[in-house]
């Protein structure tokens, strides 16, 4: 998939920097040509020797090389690749492309290319919570620049939490789903998936029985037919697929605000069990039980973020499904449930305890919109994602 593709690779300055090189490798091992430029900071964390030996070509520094202005001006590099990829975008470097600041070799490039770009970001945790680093994401994905990660985990500076760089595989899988061919290529498909957690203490919180298995499956049966999936993930049993861009949350507000950053996007597929309700104020210690009685918590109604989306006066996707996970009456209440929201399609479903349906490999649904309630048969969760994501490509194409 990735033979004679061309990628130029910017490396910013990160202790992720390292995992680079195992990037440049691999993807050099399936056919791509592989391009590097170093940032300053970049040359901190690895050497321009060891970096070129693994391309196989020379490594790209300084803004104001005359020699390679000669042979390769900068305009010509930003524009002789099929695709950038930024691995790891520090928040300087997002900063930068944010802004419009072009003021050394990766942020010029990044200014003048034509060409599409992802990013990998990697910085520490509180950096990448920070509001400013927020902002500049949300910029950045309106302009239509691709996000790979960052994951959650053990950082370098010995904290814990999103701000990782995805692993050189999965970063790997993101640029071959890039040149992916199929009728969804070039499309941007928001999914939400898996169940909310509300927090009442450090250690109890309100859930549901959503395993995350059919959004999984959905995001990855788009991304198969050449989408760039956005993956907002609550904390599912099932890992997402490989080749998606993964948006980890909590709760149903955190989920929120992560749809609201992604957007625009061509097409949403809100398959995530939202907690409806959450607790006013989850308390910061664990609750003790007390000759007073049972705790009273008070409860809040959490963020509609299928019906916000659907009804947007601007930027609205061009098409909108729901999920309806019933007990009972299910083409009625599932019907309702369209119209209130406001949504194209809903996917309905019988998730009361006999069909086994929640948490379980199969699933029965029902597709709902202006034609009426379409019944599929019972089928694997697999086989329900790969067939709504050829109606979404038919329904795109069309």
């Amino acid at each position: 998939m990735l033979a004679s593709k061309r990628i130029l690779l910017i490396i910013g300055g990160g202790i992720a920097a390292y995992k680079s090189l195992d990037l440049i490798r691999r993807l050099r091992e399936r056919g791509a040509e592989v391009t590097v430029v170093l940032t300053k900071a970049a040359e901190e964390f690895v050497t321009p020797l060891s970096v070129s030996a693994l391309a196989g070509t020379k490594v790209y520094r300084d803004l104001f090389d005359l020699t390679d202005e000669a042979e390769m001006g900068h305009i010509q590099l930003s524009r002789s690749a099929d695709l950038v990829v930024v691995a790891p975008a520090t928040a300087d470097l997002m900063g930068k492309m944010a802004s419009g600041l072009a003021n050394d070799l990766a942020s010029t490039l990044l200014m003048a290319t034509d060409t599409p770009v992802l990013l990998a970001p990697a910085m520490n945790v509180r950096m990448w919570q920070h509001p400013a680093t927020q902002r500049n994401r949300a910029t950045l994905a309106a302009d239509g620049i691709a996000f790979f990660g960052p994951n959650d985990g053990d950082m370098a500076c010995g904290e814990y939490g999103p701000g990782r760089m995805s692993e050189p595989l999965e970063i790997l899988a993101a640029v071959e789903a890039h040149f992916a061919e199929g009728p969804l290529r070039g499309k941007r498909i928001l999914v939400t998936s898996g169940p909310t957690h509300e927090p009442i203490d450090p250690v109890r919180y309100i859930a549901n029985r959503s395993s995350g298995a059919q959004g999984t499956a959905v995001a990855r049966a788009l991304a198969e037919l050449g989408a760039h999936v956005i993956f907002v993930t609550g904390p599912a049993d099932v890992p997402p697929p490989a080749g998606v861009e993964v948006v980890p949350v909590q709760s149903a507000r955190e989920m929120a605000d992560a749809v609201q950053a992604a957007l625009p996007v061509d097409g949403g597929v809100f398959a995530a069990a939202v907690a409806d309700w959450r607790v006013v104020s989850a308390s910061d210690r664990k609750l003790k039980k007390s000759k007073d009685g049972l705790p009273v918590l008070e409860l809040a109604e959490n963020p509609d973020i299928l019906k916000t989306v659907s009804r947007m006066e601007q930027g609205r996707p061009g098409l909108v499904v729901g999920f309806a996970a019933e007990t009972n009456d299910v083409i009625e209440n599932a019907t309702a449930k369209r119209l209130r929201k406001g949504c194209d399609w809903i996917v309905a479903n019988d998730v009361s305890p006999a069909t086994g349906i929640m948490g379980g490999a199969e699933n029965a649904v029902i597709l709902i919109s202006d034609a009426g309630a379409e019944e599929w048969p019972r089928m694997s969760k697999s086989d329900v994602a790969a067939q709504l994501a050829d109606r979404i490509a038919a329904k795109m194409s069309g």
